[in-house]
């Protein structure tokens, strides 16, 4: 029997497996029968960023994945299709990178927030890019300030981009350099167009907005991982309408919002969800405007969400 080798999934198309060896040569893997999941509900057991020990299938080139290595975090969304499953985009990685614009799809802030629970509850480094700024009015950068100015308030740090004027694009490539980094977005929001400029030996297809629905159209099918150079890569993600928390509980939303989560222990009752309960020191913190306003409403939306959706 064929020893089994490491390698490291760059591709993944649902039944086949693009695996990166050690001497960076690209082999195909397929899964083995059944294959444990980490007690993990998901609808796809491997992520590209996964560690993998693989072996050759007799005297063909291609290879069975046999064990996947313990992963160091993960990110992950709720599956659009199984709702009680979740979806893993990414494992292994440094940071992860929101692509969003203000109009040509509009990205909405409560999406955002989603993005930034979720990688809060696995402890990601978040980073926000707001892109397309060629096409911004002055009142579109009156409101990228504004959102700007919140975020880095609680603690994010937010970039301005165009791959159009090249503007923010030298910062971008500054907080890539030397790490795995997952990037996530609605589709159209111009994820391949950076991704061109960032890595221009790629060439990945890029389309137009539809004219009729101002939403982006899919360019990226499958989960890939592209390189930048030896100690950076980008897992690039299939665009997404919705982002639904994966197992989060209402009462742990508030703890993945931080400048909620340093207030923990201050309200009068423990499990104080700071909606309407006396004595709730986010609220207070809210009326004197430490918290900002308009990250406490779109906390008070996903807990409403979450309950509907129960």
């Amino acid at each position: 029997m064929a020893e089994l080798i490491k390698g490291i999934i760059v591709k993944s198309t649902g039944s086949w497996y693009d695996v990166r060896l050690i001497d960076h040569s690209i082999v195909k893997a397929r899964l083995r029968g059944k294959f444990k999941t980490h007690d993990l509900k998901v609808t796809n057991p491997i992520a590209v960023g996964d560690l993998v020990s693989l072996r050759k299938e007799g005297d063909n080139e291609n290879y069975t994945i046999e064990q996947i290595e313990k992963r160091t975090n993960y990110l992950i969304r709720k599956s659009t299709r199984k709702t009680a499953f979740g979806h893993l985009l990414g494992s292994n990685i440094d940071q992860a990178v929101l692509i969003f614009t203000l109009a040509h799809p509009r990205t909405s802030l409560g999406f955002v927030d989603r993005f930034l629970v979720s990688c809060e509850s696995f402890r990601l480094q978040a980073l926000l890019v707001i892109n397309k700024t060629d096409l911004f009015t002055d009142a579109d950068w009156e409101s990228a300030q504004a959102f700007k100015d919140i975020y880095n308030q609680v603690g994010y740090t937010v970039l301005f981009t165009s791959t159009i004027t090249g503007e923010g694009l030298d910062e971008i490539q500054k907080h890539l350099k030397n790490k795995t980094s997952l990037i996530a977005g609605h589709s159209g929001v111009g994820k391949s167009s950076l991704l061109n400029v960032l890595c221009p030996h790629l060439d990945i297809k890029t389309s137009d907005i539809s004219i009729s629905s101002n939403k982006g159209v899919h360019t990226t099918t499958f989960a890939e991982m592209h390189e930048i150079d030896e100690q950076s890569y980008l897992i690039d993600t299939p665009g997404v309408k919705e982002w639904g928390l994966y197992e989060i509980s209402k009462a742990e939303i508030s703890h993945y919002y931080p400048e909620m989560r340093i207030h923990i222990g201050q309200c009068k009752f423990n499990n104080c969800q700071h909606y309407n309960e006396p004595g709730c020191t986010v609220v207070e913190k809210v009326k004197q405007g430490i918290i900002p306003l308009s990250r406490y409403q779109n906390y008070l939306n996903i807990l409403m969400e979450e309950e509907a959706h129960k």
